[in-house]
């Protein structure tokens, strides 16, 4: 690896250890299923969007809930102390495209047609109402 390659990875490290998060890879829904879950959580604040995902019907909300109370507490541990209501809210979430499985479903007159099996990456970031008050 160069010397700028190094720099820039180091600098990428010290960034990700001052923000709290989470991620989820290789799950085995689509993206698309994945980014409409997301994109009912994203901003909220945790307690809301904890009880947005308990009562979603969507099979994803459950893997977005235990990713969400894993990003939760990977805050309190960072910072020493309890959460309290009100206080963190989802800053960011993206939902990437993972591996995909390519199989073969049976056609009339010897074809197969593609199937393709999607899966994705989700990364769920957790703030601090009051750090982004400061930094506005």
């Amino acid at each position: 690896m160069g010397a700028r390659k190094r720099i820039s990875a180091e600098r990428r490290r010290e960034a990700l250890r001052a923000v709290s998060f989470a991620q989820l890879r290789n799950v085995p829904t689509s993206p698309r299923k994945m980014r409409y879950v997301a994109d009912m959580v994203r901003g909220m604040e945790v307690d809301r969007a904890l009880g947005v995902l308990r009562f979603s019907q969507k099979e994803a909300a459950a893997r977005v809930e235990k990713l969400l109370r894993s990003a939760i507490a990977n805050w309190e541990e960072k910072n020493q102390r309890k959460a309290e209501a009100g206080e963190l809210y989802v800053s960011r979430i993206t939902v990437d495209e993972g591996m995909m499985l390519k199989r073969l479903r049976p056609a009339p007159q010897g074809r197969g047609y593609r199937i393709r099996k999607r899966s994705n990456h989700v990364t769920l970031f957790v703030d601090a109402v009051s750090n982004n008050e400061t930094n506005n």
